[in-house]
């Protein structure tokens, strides 16, 4: 691969930091009487600054994820690890990113906010990649690669195999994007960022965690990339309110592999269920918490489900995914009306 410092925009590389106040004392274990930031002294805990690098969170998370701390970056939703990856490598109207398609679609978003060219290589008809067709869509300006796996809309795991060519043999950054990992039984990438130090790896508080509220995105790769992540975001860019959910959650990791085994029994039983249904035409396999069904008239069921104040996912207009439906699960008893409902239309 290339060096980072190839890799890293030059105004990037040679960017002085701003140093917080929370970060200059940070070596001081007694500090108790803080007259250094400007905060109004009343309103405990509320009128203090949250800790910039997430600390205690990271110390609860990493030994779950499998990674150092220092591997981890936490951020204000995975959204925010996606606008740095651009903000930190890709050169406006010069550098350019690859991206499978179909697929999460703020990869897109923030390419285009960032003025920097999108180029989409297809799945094909199994929602696959080719390594080689996505190596052939890279050139010298070709900063990094997008890979969602389980992807989104689709549902599948990305190809292991396809997937490591494209980092053994590209010379700069890819990003798999593991937001659903967790329902998938596929070894996640996260844990060889050793092995691969091209690699950057995104996951979430949102799906799994049940706290899609708090906004807690998490990227994880080698600490030098993590290091220019933290010299490129905004200071405080995670609030305590957010950082303490996240340590309530942290507690009890049991529980979240207890929610997973309860949504993976209830996938199951949800795609045996939408297989019978006479206008549900095909269901693509799913390793996510979602699975993408193709009906007969996906916009019309759309509507009727909305009028019933049932809301699925309508992804017609998505590439590749004509007369498409993306049904998340559930509860059981949310399951049973969607179904109920598309019982009594058919």
């Amino acid at each position: 691969m290339k060096s980072l410092k190839e890799l890293t925009r030059p105004n990037i590389w040679a960017l002085a930091p701003y140093s917080s106040a929370r970060n200059e004392y940070s070596s001081v274990d007694n500090a108790h009487v803080f007259l250094d930031a400007n905060e109004n002294p009343y309103n405990s805990p509320y009128n203090r600054y949250p800790d910039p690098l997430q600390n205690e969170v990271k110390k609860l998370l990493a030994p779950i994820k499998r990674v150092r701390e220092d591997q981890i970056f936490l951020g204000n939703g995975s959204d925010e690890a996606i606008d740095l990856m651009y903000r930190c490598f890709a050169r406006p109207r010069t550098d350019n990113v690859v991206a499978i398609e179909p697929t999460y679609g703020m990869y897109k978003v923030c390419a285009d906010i960032n003025d920097v060219e999108y180029r989409r290589v297809d799945l094909d008809e199994r929602f696959q990649i080719s390594a080689d067709k996505i190596l052939r869509s890279c050139d010298r300006n070709t900063k990094f690669i997008w890979i969602c796996s389980p992807n989104n809309p689709t549902g599948n795991n990305i190809n292991r195999d396809e997937v490591v060519k494209v980092l053994t043999q590209f010379d700069g950054l890819v990003v798999v994007d593991e937001a659903y990992s967790d329902f998938s039984s596929q070894k996640p990438f996260r844990l060889e960022l050793d092995k691969y130090p091209n690699l950057v790896v995104l996951n979430t508080f949102s799906k799994a965690w049940g706290c899609a509220a708090i906004r807690l995105g998490i990227a994880m790769a080698n600490k030098d990339i993590i290091d220019l992540f933290n010299k490129v975001k905004y200071p405080y860019n995670v609030n305590i309110l957010t950082q303490n959910q996240a340590l309530e959650a942290l507690k009890d990791p049991f529980e979240v592999d207890k929610w997973i085994r309860t949504l993976l029994q209830e996938r199951g039983r949800m795609i045996g269920a939408f297989k019978m249904l006479p206008s549900c035409e095909l269901i693509y396999p799913s390793d996510a918490n979602f699975f993408l069904a193709k009906m007969n008239d996906a916009p019309d069921i759309y509507n009727y489900l909305m009028e019933k104040g049932i809301i699925v996912r309508n992804r017609s207009r998505i590439h590749l995914c004509n007369n498409c439906l993306r049904i998340t699960i559930g509860t059981r008893s949310e399951n049973n009306e969607i179904l109920a409902a598309l019982r009594v239309m058919d």
